[in-house]
């Protein structure tokens, strides 16, 4: 195989490359898909604009070039006749998801990335941040370090990210409700040894419940100092998007969050993900599912919505 030199510029100093000179709807090469999959272990976020011709078809074909597929989600429905597409319509019914989150974390193989197209975009903001997890954890104290190597997190589903408004509407009660329909429960590493790249990467975000061992306020005041250094300004890149704009982000080593500033206005994006491995600790040991059954959303076992 081949090497394949891409045409990339960094859009921050440790986090996200923008690629140019690519139609994601093409027939790419296989050495090109492998420079794209380096590119993306190492700047953890990769951005493509212009990319009009790319519709949902050629976006799950594109992905499908990494690894097999998950269903669009757990709980919440795929786009009619695309179960490998979630179909976010964020908005004009205030749905966001204006909260830190790694994808899925709440099953015991969350996605190694996800791949995300704009379809619908307000006039102004709608932007969302990533965030680097690996450069997260290097700049942890030493103690901090220490003690993150040892932890470990509880995940669950029982909140949803997306629903997180003080007085809910009967339309927010419904979709929480279905997003809660199947609770999932999964101990992880707080801090995972990514499998290709070898590096530590932290991993929280907002389906962290509680740490093993630690009470509730413990817990609470901990996830915020971990936190704090995930979403160092230092640590994040910011997308500006256009429409035909695709970020490509590992789930892995990485948190993201939706700016929810654009009002009543739409804002409809398609998500693609690709199936991921079990999480391992610096010890060695794996994540496991202490509630709820993965297997439907990670091998694409059909189900009924």
């Amino acid at each position: 195989m081949s090497f394949v030199s891409l045409n990339l510029r960094p859009v921050a100093g440790r986090i996200g490359a923008e690629i140019f000179g690519l139609d994601l709807s093409d027939a790419l090469s296989d050495d090109t898909i492998q420079a794209l999959r380096r590119a993306l272990v190492e700047h953890k976020v990769i951005f493509f604009r212009d990319q009009q011709r790319l519709d949902s078809e050629g976006q799950i074909a594109f992905a499908r070039r990494f690894g097999p597929l998950t269903a669009a989600h757990p709980t919440l429905p795929p786009l009619e006749q695309r179960p490998e597409v979630l179909d976010l319509h964020y908005g004009q019914n205030h749905l966001y998801a204006n909260y830190w989150h790694t994808d899925v974390t709440f099953v015991d193989r969350p996605p190694l990335g996800s791949i995300l197209r704009a379809v619908e975009l307000p006039p102004v903001g709608g932007d969302t941040i990533w965030a680097n997890t690996v450069t997260a954890y290097q700049d942890l104290p030493a103690p901090l370090r220490t003690l993150a190597d040892q932890l470990w997190a509880i995940h669950s589903n029982a909140y949803d990210y997306s629903t997180g408004a003080v007085n809910l509407s009967d339309f927010f009660k419904h979709n929480r409700a279905v997003f809660e329909s199947t609770v999932f429960e999964t101990r992880h590493p707080v801090v995972r040894i990514h499998p290709e790249s070898g590096e530590r990467a932290l991993v929280l975000g907002g389906f962290v419940r509680r740490f093993q061992g630690l009470s509730q306020t413990e817990s609470e005041d901990l996830l915020r100092t971990l936190q704090s250094y995930v979403t160092r300004p230092e640590n994040t890149v910011r997308w500006q998007w256009r429409l035909g704009d695709v970020a490509f982000w590992d789930n892995r080593a990485t948190q993201h969050y939706a700016i929810a500033d654009y009002g009543d206005y739409p804002r409809r994006v398609q998500r693609v993900t690709v199936v991921g491995d079990l999480p391992v600790s610096p010890s060695g040991a794996h994540s496991t599912a202490l509630k709820g059954d993965s297997a439907a959303y990670n091998g694409l076992v059909a189900v009924a919505f």
